[in-house]
């Protein structure tokens, strides 16, 4: 008997890239209960999926305000931009969540940062209240 890994059992790798996809998918899911934890036990807060998107970006994307307050909390990155030059605050300009913006400024999120900028994207899809908080006015 040798003390190798179980040939049939995931392998360490497979288990940490299962591991980040659950914490990815909570984030996209605002399941602040599977992943706060999981970050409060030294899990990575800007961990990136194969898109470069981070918990904080998606649950920004999917308007989980009370989750994007706690990733910040614990050290999330506010202006991580994904691959294609995105930030969380654009995502949310995108989106129109209001109160997810708020956040994100308060943290001290960059309404110019990346490709198109926060402030870019809310004047194009006409996001007046994300504007008035970015101290814009639509175009």
């Amino acid at each position: 008997m040798n003390d190798t890994a179980d040939p049939t059992g995931p392998s360490e790798d497979e288990a940490v890239i299962a591991l980040a996809a659950s914490m990815l998918d909570a984030a996209r899911q605002g399941d602040a209960a599977a992943l706060l934890p999981l970050l409060d036990q030294g899990a990575p807060a800007n961990l990136r999926d194969s898109a470069g998107n981070s918990p904080l970006m998606l649950a920004a994307y999917h308007g989980h305000a009370e989750l994007v307050r706690e990733l910040v909390a614990r050290g999330a990155d506010v202006d991580l931009q994904n691959d294609r030059g995105q930030t969380p605050l654009a995502g949310v300009a995108f989106k129109g969540f209001t109160e997810v913006a708020s956040v994100l400024l308060e943290a001290g999120a960059d309404p110019d940062l990346g490709v198109p900028s926060a402030r870019e994207t809310a004047g194009y899809f006409e996001r007046a209240e994300i504007l008035a908080m970015l101290g814009s006015s639509p175009a």
